[in-house]
């Protein structure tokens, strides 16, 4: 008879009760949805009465939330804000944008590094063409995932019941003729988006724009930054745009190393 694996707890150690309360987040940072209580406990083995204090602590912090029914967590905004911040200010960012700046000398077009927040797509950064003639965004703007390129691609790394949370849970907007407000035919935008590996954005955002995105590659396998080339479609169409793809792909790659070279366990084996 086969015995079912033990099942592995997350450990929440720290020499001090501040280490302790981090090593908590870390554990929170990998649920996809809203989490109870028992939840915690069941992933840490920690007594109830323990867990409680700390969550009850973060929550007072503003850093965890309480949803609806008051049960369950979530993230609050002040731990939103910490997370783009960190984003914004990485010490990476003179690097990555180094990486944006010459893509777009390669394409021609404005490209965009970004971020998923919410159910938003975040500007992190962005170089813009020199030609006459371009859609002017900056750093700090938001665009509703659904209607974004590379919104589009975070949405299809999603689990379906997580997505399917996300996207029914206010009325998918319609800014162009072209947005996908149905909820059904983002689904199926989305799976053809996942097996493709990019996606465009055909003028759902704004008339007359073209984006074509592409995810940066992550060794957690779930990317949380995507790039983008946006261009008038009088200028670019999407046969030209999917011509460039590889140039993309080229630069997200890119970034991905630095990514990585920066992230705590690649600091760790280099010492």
């Amino acid at each position: 008879m086969n015995l079912p694996a033990k099942r592995l707890m997350a450990r929440i150690d720290g020499d001090t009760p501040n280490l302790r309360l981090f090593a908590l987040l870390e554990v929170i940072a990998q649920k996809d949805a809203p989490f109870s209580l028992q939840a915690i406990v069941d992933d840490t083995g920690l007594p109830k009465p323990t867990l409680h204090r700390m969550l009850s602590q973060l929550e007072t912090a503003g850093i965890l939330q309480r949803d609806g029914n008051g049960r369950h967590y979530s993230t609050g905004q002040r731990l939103v804000r910490l997370a783009e911040s960190l984003l914004f200010n990485s010490t990476t960012r003179g690097a990555r944008h180094a990486i944006l700046r010459r893509l777009v000398e390669a394409v021609g077009e404005s490209c965009n590094l970004t971020a998923f927040s919410g159910n938003e797509v975040l500007y992190l950064d962005r170089v813009e063409t020199a030609a006459p003639l371009r859609f002017t965004l900056q750093p700090g703007s938001r665009v509703p995932a659904h209607s974004s390129a590379t919104g589009k691609l975070f949405l299809s790394q999603m689990a379906p019941a997580q997505r399917r949370r996300l996207l029914t849970a206010v009325p998918l907007e319609s800014f162009t003729p072209n947005t996908i407000s149905s909820v059904e035919a983002l689904e199926f935008e989305l799976d053809r988006v996942r097996s493709l590996g990019y996606a465009f954005d055909n003028e759902e955002f704004l008339p007359g724009l073209l984006c074509l995105g592409v995810l940066v590659p992550s060794a957690r396998g779930t990317s949380n930054m995507g790039i983008a080339l946006q261009a008038p479609v009088m200028r670019c169409s999407k046969e030209k745009a999917l011509a460039l793809l590889p140039t993309l792909r080229e630069a997200a790659d890119a970034i991905a190393r630095i990514n990585h070279d920066a992230a705590p366990e690649a600091l760790a084996h280099d010492e």
